[in-house]
């Protein structure tokens, strides 16, 4: 049953995801005009690159564009809550091999994942509007699942989780503001997991930047939005109860046999305890027993406590090469901490 903690580290998002995300991978760099000076020097530009196509346009036009393709690295850290419905187990020993059973007497607690992902970004601007990316990415989460009947029992584990994926982003300008809308899709393997977890990202942001009077490649933006972060709800895969219980509930054993032999003497009904008998009991047992060494299996549907979060963010950047930002997910259930660094470069010539 602890096993189902695992899945959560998706988020990884995330991630993803935060991905985000984790994971949500976004440009303030968009387009953008400045002051005339320079503006006018933009419409003198000879744009001889491949990307973004129009790129030529953009700057007959006087927009200031990004340059084309960039990579970036992105360290992130979330927290939030886990729902677990539909649960499933199963009991693989030396003499038990009980396949998933339906246990959706099973009550929970608060549950929730932590979890910390670096991640690589590389991405290109199609259009001076439009950019695609992809992601590669690896973290370590931390997930406790709270049992609160028939026993009270609390599963922690820490795992590691590979995650890669692609996205897109538009970027435009609305008056002294400019908006971004982005969604990327990562796939996530956490170690105790039998497959990869899907994970979309959609988000929103609006921001206004500040530009350099002396250096106008200058710049300082701001931003605040939100993202909507959701994963496929199946999940199945097998741990050990020594990678599931963390250390105290080895300590209190002869307590949770106790606690669960009161609830089958006293409260279950005729049906669920012929599910307990089919496959809590003997996972109970040995737990008593303290055979860490018993495999579960499970299956379970989970999704993240809240869709929605809120997001601040701000950028420096040094110039069109290098860009510094960080973003904190400040409102709702989600928290979260971006900081990433961004290298940009002009790519293929379209002319010799």
């Amino acid at each position: 049953m602890k096993n189902k903690y695992k899945i959560l580290l998706l988020v990884s998002i995330l991630i993803f995801l935060v991905g985000q995300q984790s994971f949500a991978q976004y440009s303030t760099i968009k387009v953008r005009k400045v002051y005339k000076s320079y503006q006018d020097s933009i419409k003198q530009v000879e744009y001889n690159y491949l990307l973004p196509i129009w790129g030529q346009g953009a700057y007959s036009k006087g927009f200031d564009i990004p340059y084309p393709v960039g990579i970036m690295a992105n360290f992130i850290w979330m927290k939030q809550g886990l729902v677990i419905d539909n649960m499933k187990l199963g009991l693989k020993t030396d003499s038990h091999d009980i396949p998933l059973t339906s246990t959706d007497f099973i009550e929970f607690g608060e549950n929730t994942n932590t979890s910390f992902v670096s991640s690589f970004r590389p991405d290109v601007w199609v259009f001076p509007f439009l950019n695609v990316y992809g992601l590669l990415g690896y973290g370590q989460t931390h997930t406790e699942v709270n049992l609160v009947a028939p026993v009270a029992l609390k599963s922690v584990v820490d795992q590691g989780v590979r995650s890669m994926g692609i996205g897109i982003l538009s970027a435009f300008g609305i008056g002294p503001v400019w908006v971004s809308v982005d969604a990327n899709w990562t796939w996530n393997k956490p170690e105790f997991v039998e497959d990869p977890t899907k994970v979309s990202v959609v988000g929103l942001r609006i921001g206004h930047t500040f530009v350099s009077n002396k250096k106008p490649q200058q710049n300082f933006a701001i931003w605040a939005g939100g993202f909507r972060l959701s994963m496929s709800p199946e999940t199945y895969g097998e741990i050990s109860l020594a990678d599931a219980l963390p250390p105290e509930t080895w300590d209190r054993t002869d307590e949770i046999v106790e606690s669960y032999n009161n609830w089958y003497d006293n409260e279950a009904s005729p049906a669920q305890k012929v599910v307990a008998d089919k496959v809590l009991t003997p996972i109970v047992e040995k737990i008593g027993e303290a055979d860490g060494d018993a495999i579960i299996s499970y299956g379970m549907d989970k999704q993240t406590k809240e869709l929605w979060n809120g997001i601040i963010g701000m950028q420096y950047q040094l110039n069109k090469k290098w860009q510094f930002r960080t973003e904190a997910g400040v409102f709702g259930d989600r928290k979260s901490i971006l900081i990433s660094i961004n290298y940009r470069f002009l790519g293929l010539k379209s002319k010799p």
